[in-house]
């Protein structure tokens, strides 16, 4: 009697505490990034972060939005013989119990990507263009000629100037052509148990890889100038690799 009494006070908490931690879920992955844009921004350099660290997270986040609703796609028979398998897999179970806190997470990710892409390109190009100006100046006092440096783009399908172009629009269209090949192989192949699985474990492992890009760039330059440091354990996703 009185459990049913508090039924009042326990029903609207226990649904309070639901939509917070699918907040903290939706949300949590992108708070590290915000002082990280904010301080590229103030100080106008973007050389202590690897945008090889969006690429990664990108590809990670596409391919999760094409996993989690597959079993919405797939054909009856396949979905009824592959329920049986997901009640005994972190897919299955993911794929239900947090299907929209997981696809908000990414359709998220994937935004906040875009927008330090965006600010990295354009600081790196304004930073580019006013050492081409101090250049150009040098050189008329010298009377010496200067070099100008060709853009790249993504069209050029140049795979030594990969991942950095002159432009934002590159990225979008690298990022388009990504999703739409990606999204294509999903839907020829969505009947496929062993396909499906694999696609799940990609996203895992390049999620995983996460840290790489930004371990290369400060080995290669000597130097963690620029990178702002996380919290251990800060990772995009604590739920996706849980059990």
């Amino acid at each position: 009697m009185e459990a049913e009494g508090l039924d009042w006070l326990l029903v609207p908490l226990h649904q309070l505490v639901s939509w917070g931690a699918a907040a903290a879920m939706v949300f949590g992955g992108v708070v590290p990034y915000v002082p990280q844009y904010r301080d590229i921004r103030r100080t106008q350099n973007a050389d202590g972060f690897s945008t090889y660290v969006c690429l990664v997270l990108l590809v990670a986040n596409i391919l999760r939005i094409l996993f989690c609703p597959y079993y919405h796609f797939a054909k009856p028979a396949f979905s009824r013989s592959h329920s049986v398998e997901c009640q005994h897999s972190g897919f299955g179970r993911f794929g239900r119990r947090f299907e929209s806190p997981l696809l908000w997470q990414s359709a998220i990710m994937i935004l906040t990507m875009l927008l330090m892409l965006k600010l990295c390109t354009e600081v790196r190009v304004a930073n580019e263009l006013n050492a081409r100006r101090r250049s150009f100046t040098a050189a008329d006092s010298k009377d010496e000629e200067v070099k100008v440096a060709p853009r790249r783009s993504f069209l050029d399908f140049d795979p030594h100037h990969f991942w950095q172009w002159s432009s934002f629009s590159d990225y979008v269209q690298c990022v388009l052509a990504f999703t739409g090949v990606a999204g294509y192989i999903t839907y020829l192949s969505i009947d496929s148990a062993l396909f499906v699985e694999t696609l799940g474990f990609l996203a895992v492992l390049t999620e995983a890889m996460l840290g790489v890009p930004q371990l290369y760039r400060n080995h290669r330059h000597q130097s963690t100038e620029g990178m702002r440091l996380l919290p251990p354990g800060c990772r995009q996703d604590p739920l996706w690799n849980e059990g």
